[in-house]
């Protein structure tokens, strides 16, 4: 894992000053100096960070080809880069190294671009120049695992790994996108193209660009796609899935460093860690959680003979570092969970370089119950089966005349087992209800912002063009398109990238997998989502592994105390002090604010997710727009303690 950076500005004349300036905000990617370096040419400049993992002597970025006419920096993992490099050696080619970067160096040389991405299975963000075609060529993974921005704007061009980076650039404008604060609130994270800095775009996922000339051209190399295998029984498509899942840990498990796991007590973790068996596994609690995971994660580990890491995290752990998760978030997420990561990252990178986790199992198995399974009452089950056979066109219009109906008990499940996905699944719910994952309705983030910050975004429309590619598809795969595509792209994934490089440990995701995402998308939902249980197929596959009871476990996560904290007056007090803050007036109705906090901290009604949302955006927008000298003060240096394992010879 490691971070790249990239610029091509004629008009920067300190080319070397200003990438080694650019490469030292994004330090934390990559700490093993020796192992990164710059090209510069005169058109561009390319930096790289590295985080040894593979060839960790010989490894080393930029990488050149043999007559040194192409240029590479890396971020990620090729996982079958070893049969690659057979096939790429077979035709003649010269590897200077053993590392998964140099496929793709020589892959671009006889296959291209497409026909390079089209063989690879991992995650990965990189850049290439072509000196002969005088063309910078980059490329982003299937999922979007490994972030990639860019920002154009008249001669200048930058791309990299993170946008703090992009601050150092001395033609970089760092202004605020007033857009995005609104769909924010609603979402706990930026949805759209566009990030907070104006001007700064996340480059999608599935795709690949060149760069010549000054212009940008965009292509689509991958998307989900669900072609329905109706032949396989469900003891083959539980076979299938296990295959798949192991075979897709083991290529995951490809390391010259330690490598561990996450494990919580929910099914998706635990399958990877009962598959992988490394010698550590990590875990997380809450002095005051509603849950004790810990405990529960640990009678797994001692089963399987693994050493149990765990770390307990108080309410001053979390307000204590919650401003340093959102520097190196980048944007602000509100998601709380952010915090458990933060502390199992720091926790691991003690002992492992890399660390396998459970994201992608919910979004490519149907592990949501909002995809339908609303209640575990078998009559409520069985109805709504039987409404979802009537042909599609009669069930849609049944839901539509529901939605016009007044208030009654059951009316937000009947709504949603007729209509149409794209009519009701959204952030902001048609008709609104507390279980949709909403957190201000578009009305509400109107009325607590001034006016400069309202408009007229919804997520409903946010969504509309990525369920029109999947029209055709069964209910259940619409939904799961859009939470790939959404959720788990702009949220889960962005943290899971952040925070973990924020203390240089490489994350892995084996669900994340371009061969197990095709078998998902391939597997009718009936055998996934059902009245027995969400996910089903697949966790019939973890039982293989796992104690009898186990598969079967509710998910839980890492849950936040949040709640909790926000009716502590320690801790209100510290939100209502960011709050009453004389420049918060400028973005929102202050006293509308400060007076939803005290109304949850008298629990006359919850709004901790409101709270927690604009408390999260504040706290990020006070670093990088009112007190951006003292955030580098603080913030611009390696993780301590990383650095103090590495010096000493404990970690490499």
């Amino acid at each position: 894992m490691c971070g790249i950076i990239t610029f091509n500005d004629p008009t920067v004349l300190d080319k070397k000053g200003t990438i080694n300036a650019m490469m030292e905000m994004i330090r934390h990617r990559g700490p093993n100096v020796q192992g990164g370096g710059e090209y510069i040419n005169s058109e561009l400049a390319m930096g790289f960070c590295r985080l040894s993992i593979i060839d960790l002597k010989g490894g080393a970025q930029p990488l050149y080809n043999e007559d040194n006419s192409v240029v590479i920096t890396f971020n990620g993992e090729i996982y079958n880069y070893q049969s690659l490099r057979e096939e790429l050696l077979a035709k003649g080619h010269v590897f200077r190294t053993k590392a998964d970067t140099e496929v793709l160096l020589h892959g671009y040389e006889e296959w291209g671009m497409a026909g390079t991405l089209s063989r690879a299975r991992g995650m990965f963000a990189y850049l290439l120049w072509d000196e002969n075609k005088k063309t910078l060529f980059g490329a982003r993974d299937f999922f979007g695992i490994k972030p990639l921005y860019y920002y154009h704007e008249g001669q200048t061009f930058i791309v990299g790994s993170e946008i703090k980076a992009f601050l150092k650039h001395p033609n970089f404008k760092k202004e605020l996108n007033t857009e995005a604060v609104k769909p924010y609130l609603m979402n706990q994270y930026n949805d759209m193209n566009e990030t907070f800095f104006k001007g700064v775009y996340k480059f999608p996922a599935g795709h690949w660009f060149e760069f010549h000339d000054n212009e940008m051209q965009v292509h689509e190399y991958w998307d989900a796609k669900y072609d329905i295998d109706q032949r396989r029984d469900e003891d083959a498509t539980v076979e299938a899935i296990d295959k798949t899942v192991v075979d897709s840990v083991h290529l995951h498990n490809i390391a010259d460093v330690p490598v561990g796991s996450f494990l919580s007590e929910g099914v998706d973790s635990s399958y990877v860690t009962s598959v992988l068996k490394p010698k550590e596994v990590f875990s997380v609690n809450f002095d005051n959680g509603p849950f004790n995971e810990a405990s529960v994660a640990k009678e797994l580990a001692d089963d399987n003979g693994l050493n149990f890491n765990e770390i307990t995290v108080t309410g001053d752990d979390a307000f204590r570092d919650f401003a340093e998760m959102q520097y190196h978030m980048d944007e602000p997420d509100g998601n709380p969970s952010v915090i458990p990561l933060w502390y199992l990252c720091q926790l691991a990178r003690r002992k492992v370089t890399v660390v396998l986790s459970g994201e992608g199992a919910d979004e490519l198995f149907a592990g949501y119950v909002n995809y339908g399974m609303h209640t575990k009452k078998m009559v409520v089950k069985v109805f709504a089966s039987g409404l979802r056979k009537l042909p599609r066109g009669i069930r849609h219009s049944l839901g539509r005349g529901i939605k016009k109906l007044p208030a009654f008990p059951g009316k937000v499940h009947l709504y949603t087992w007729t209509a149409a996905p794209s009519e009701y699944y959204v952030g902001e719910s048609v008709i609104y209800d507390p279980d949709q994952p909403t957190i201000f309705t578009s009305d509400q983030a109107n009325g607590i912002l001034q006016a400069k910050y309202q408009n007229d975004h919804t997520v409903h429309q946010m969504y509309q063009a990525d369920f029109a590619k999947v029209q055709d598809a069964e209910p259940v795969k619409q939904m799961q398109y859009i939470d790939l595509h959404h959720f788990m792209l702009n949220d889960i994934l962005q943290k899971a990238d952040k925070i973990s490089m924020a203390h240089s440990l490489e994350l892995r995701v084996p669900f994340l997998d371009r061969d197990v995402a095709e078998l998902a998308n391939s597997i009718p939902s009936k055998m996934l989502l059902n009245t027995k249980d969400t996910k089903y197929a697949f966790r019939k596959a973890a039982g293989k592994h796992l104690p009898a009871d186990w598969a079967n476990r509710p998910k839980l996560g890492f849950p936040v105390p949040v709640k909790t904290w926000l009716r502590e007056a320690d801790y209100c007090d510290q939100v209502r002090a960011l709050f009453e803050e004389d420049w918060v007036a400028d973005l929102f109705d202050q006293k509308q604010l400060v007076q939803l906090l005290q109304d949850n901290f008298d629990e006359k009604v919850d709004a901790r997710r409101q709270i927690w949302t604009v408390y999260t955006f504040l706290t990020w927008y006070k670093l990088y727009f009112i007190d951006w000298a003292n955030t580098l003060a603080k913030y611009e240096h390696v993780q301590p303690d990383v650095k103090a394992l590495m010096d000493s010879g404990k970690l490499i």
